[in-house]
């Protein structure tokens, strides 16, 4: 019979995944996995951070619709990674983060890096455990994923303490789950559907935010389909970036505002109605929402939803389609007039875009970039302003094209996904759009695109300061009372 240890069972488990490489800092508590990585051809990227290896497990999760894996040691190894951990929580993505942990038979003993991280890291995560037992970590394991790829996805974390992971069992003692998840698609009531059909059919008009669900659910088509369908402007944000291209004649982004008050109804499809819309009190009074999420607890969220549809984007959708076939509606003068807006602001932008006053305007800087992002390169924005700004100029017309920190604002994330892009597509072209301040938080990492020959290519827009948070200083209190 075969000897197996915990981490030949680990690596055997998230392989079985199709996960082929883990972002990890070398500690002992964890040391097992990166032998077994080496047995199963399993690539070990290591980082100078365990922050970046956080990010980069998220990054590895957003480039392949599945689950990204990071392995941390124990303390300070799983508390470095918190901000990630966070990060993907509120972006939903999922995510497993594999911990370290001191050995069960020195528990609260005062063991080397002792801490209780499943508590810890409860409120942050899906789901978060311990595994006591080395013959159940693929059970663990497939309960993990399991999680992190269910309804509305999210990080797990799994902590395997030394003992557990460096005992050896028999091999055939082991149970492997294999047919442990749900598949397919959650598909609405068809009743409800219905109902938002015919709100849709009298609009006169109508507008489609979408959000990272549509990415997630690959849904681009879909949406597509809808928006010709009812011939409604689309707007998008987050992972929903790209999913229709920028030279389509429904796709607008720079009239958000003023559509979102002016529109009869409005379709939200896997957006949550948080700060990026206001809260949900940027529609006008006599706007009638539609609100679709796989996660029912985000309908409703904040302001009175008329029709709440729980579902997955792609499913809600085709079957929308299906109730909206033969309507031929006539909007015209609605995506007229915010045309007009746009090509009015995209106007004003084209001044400092071709300015060439010193130091260079973030728009000129913008439009240059723009000019080598095309199909076969991806953008990561890790920043405030120049972010804010490379996101209205730079071409980003592909599902997956654009990866931004999201709703946590977590600047830092960029060698992270960087480095997974590249992993993942080694022969994309990954741009790296920083702020001078967010290039200072994970910049190190730059020793890993070396390692590893990954061909990073990071422009900074240097302001030499904290530009979001100096601007409103100098409003707030005067320029002499800038500080930190």
């Amino acid at each position: 019979m075969a000897l197996v240890d915990g981490g030949d069972l680990v690596v055997r488990a998230i392989k079985q995944e199709g996960v082929d490489a883990i972002f990890t800092l070398c500690g002992g508590h964890v040391q097992a996995i990166y032998d077994a990585c080496l047995d199963e051809n399993v690539r070990v990227i290591d980082v100078r951070h365990e922050q970046a290896a956080g990010h980069a497990a998220e990054g590895w999760s957003r480039a392949t619709r599945r689950c990204g894996v990071a392995v941390v040691t124990a303390g300070p190894g799983v508390t470095d990674c918190v901000t990630a951990i966070a990060n993907a929580y509120q972006n939903r993505s999922p995510m497993l983060v594999i911990g370290g942990r001191s050995p069960i038979n020195r528990f609260e003993m005062g063991a080397l890096q002792e801490m209780d991280h499943v508590e810890f890291l409860r409120p942050i995560t899906k789901w978060a455990r311990c595994v006591y037992d080395t013959k159940r970590i693929p059970e663990y394991i497939a309960a993990a994923f399991r999680h992190a790829l269910s309804g509305r996805y999210g990080p797990v974390f799994l902590e395997i303490p030394s003992d557990t992971l460096f005992t050896k069992v028999e091999e055939a003692e082991v149970y492997f789950p294999q047919r442990y998840r749900p598949e397919g698609h959650v598909y609405p009531d068809p009743n409800v559907v219905k109902e938002a059909a015919r709100l849709i059919a009298g609009a006169e008009r109508p507008l489609v935010m979408a959000g990272s669900q549509v990415y997630w659910r690959e849904a681009h088509e879909e949406l597509r389909d809808l928006i010709e369908r009812i011939h409604a402007p689309v707007y998008l944000n987050a992972m929903g970036r790209g999913s229709i291209h920028q030279e389509h004649p429904l796709f607008f982004s720079r009239s958000r505002r003023n559509a979102l008050g002016k529109a009869d109804v409005a379709v939200i499809i896997g957006t949550p109605m948080d700060f990026r819309l206001a809260y949900g009190k940027r529609f006008g009074p006599e706007t009638k929402t539609i609100q679709v999420d796989i996660d029912p607890m985000e309908l409703g969220r904040n302001r009175d939803i008329d029709v709440r549809i729980e579902g997955s984007a792609k499913a809600v959708l085709r079957v929308l389609l299906g109730e909206l076939e033969g309507y031929k509606p006539d909007h015209q003068e609605w995506t007229a007039g915010l045309r007009d807006e746009e090509n009015k602001i995209k106007a004003q932008r084209e001044e400092f875009m071709n300015s060439d006053a010193v130091p260079i305007h973030p728009l000129r800087l913008c439009k240059e970039m723009a000019e080598f992002v095309d199909e076969n390169t991806v953008v990561v924005g890790d920043g405030g302003d120049i972010v804010n700004l490379a996101a209205q100029v730079l071409p980003v017309n592909y599902p997956g094209q654009w990866y931004d920190p999201g709703p946590m604002g977590t600047l830092g994330v960029g060698t992270g996904f960087s480095m997974a892009l590249s992993t993942v597509y080694p022969k994309k072209r990954v741009l790296m759009v920083n702020g001078d301040g967010t290039f200072g938080l994970n910049g190190f990492e730059f020793d890993t695109f070396v390692r590893f020959d990954m061909p990073v290519v990071s422009v900074v827009g240097n302001d030499r300061q904290w530009g979001q948070i100096s601007v409103g200083q100098k409003l707030m209190y005067g320029k002499e009372r800038v500080i930190a």
